[in-house]
């Protein structure tokens, strides 16, 4: 009995408009700062005409990617609200995979922009087992005192009764085909917002840090300390960290060049270190891990590993062999890849855009034995 399970950054699906472009330069669309416009009824016209056409082009795209990874659960992160994902799996997936998913959860969290975390679910996976949620549970209220995780670095930007998670740690009690599953789903806090570091990922790794602690403590709290790591578990989604990078140096006229570097640091050492989570990307080659393209400029280029199925060390001893796929047709084709990594591109991408998201889709089929 297997199952094929995925996780997906999204990107953005919104069912709102976003007017504050009008006298925020810094939020307002690159093509709308092309035109001169005096006055915001013309202003929140344009924007909806323009967010409208070019959500349709990339709705599809995202649908294109999802409907390639072809899972039995996917996980997804950037989801507005439940009319978002119910309009997105009808008006776009549903009409690309032909075979819905019914099961559709989601928990409004805790991030400022409104941007939630959400599962949703064949009835039954493609071997023809049923999928059956037993209970779900939001852990968005736990905060800093409540799992005594707050300290000096944390402090920084945060009070000790601040929420712990920036969106939540969503856990999914399933049965598959009668087998426990239990899946936590997340979207870490965002390599963005440093208010002490000129490196915005080490200034913002102490949140993400006690993020990935909150996570493990729920964890170990529900099966014990000592056997958590004999259970049917996975921890997927966005990561924003990383423990490798590629680096890309050069241009499209000279050509570019490829070095992969070991990060230090990183808020993921707390489910590697000690082994309680295994991540299978580490059984692909070494250049060939990467879920994002990260770009500022010519002087600035990577690729990495942003999105993650993080596996028990059960689940992973059950499933040695089994290698995570990476969606990446959907990457617009600014996206540079590695020598023999080429990919066909879906219709209508983009140089930026259009695309199916910054993220790509990873998937892997999972025997549970």
């Amino acid at each position: 009995m297997s199952l094929r399970l995925a996780t997906f950054n999204i990107e953005n699906l919104l069912t709102r408009f976003d007017f504050t472009g009008f006298r925020n330069q810094t939020r307002r669309d690159r093509a709308m700062q092309l035109f001169e416009i005096r006055d915001e009824a013309t202003y929140q016209a344009l924007e909806s005409a323009r967010l409208v056409s070019s959500t349709d082009d990339t709705r599809q795209l995202s649908a294109l990617a999802i409907a390639d990874a072809d899972a039995d659960i996917l996980c997804l992160q950037e989801v507005d609200n439940m009319a978002a994902l119910q309009a997105f799996e009808y008006g776009y997936l549903f009409r690309m995979v032909g075979n819905g998913y019914r099961q559709k959860y989601l928990v409004e969290g805790n991030d400022s922009r409104g941007i939630d975390v959400a599962v949703i679910m064949r009835e039954e996976t493609r071997d023809g087992q049923r999928i059956e949620l037993v209970d779900i549970k939001s852990h968005a209220a736990l905060t800093y005192r409540d799992l005594h995780l707050f300290n000096a670095d944390i402090a920084v930007t945060n009070q000790p009764d601040d929420k712990i998670f920036k969106r939540d740690c969503l856990e999914l009690d399933l049965r598959i085909g009668g087998k426990p599953f239990t899946l936590y789903v997340v979207h870490l806090k965002s390599m963005t917002n440093s208010r002490e570091s000129t490196d915005a990922r080490l200034g913002t790794m102490a949140i993400r840090h006690a993020e990935l602690k909150a996570v493990r403590h729920i964890i170990e709290s529900r099966f014990g300390a000592g056997k958590a790591r004999d259970m049917n578990f996975a921890i997927c989604g966005d990561m924003n960290d990383y423990q490798e990078k590629v680096l890309i140096d050069g241009d499209r006229r000279k050509g570019y060049t490829f070095t992969p570097v070991n990060e230090d640091e990183s808020a993921l050492n707390v489910l590697s270190a000690d082994g309680f989570a295994i991540n299978p990307m580490l059984r692909r080659d070494v250049m060939d891990r990467w879920t994002l393209y990260h770009s500022r400029g010519p002087q600035e280029q990577h690729l990495c590993q942003l999105d993650y199925i993080w596996l028990s060390p059960r689940l992973a001893s059950l499933n040695p062999n089994q290698v995570p796929d990476i969606i990446r047709n959907g990457q617009p084709y600014r996206t540079i890849f590695p020598p023999g990594q080429a990919v066909e591109h879906y219709p209508r991408t983009g140089w930026d855009r259009p695309k199916a998201s910054d993220h790509c889709p990873v998937v892997m089929t999972l025997d549970l034995e």
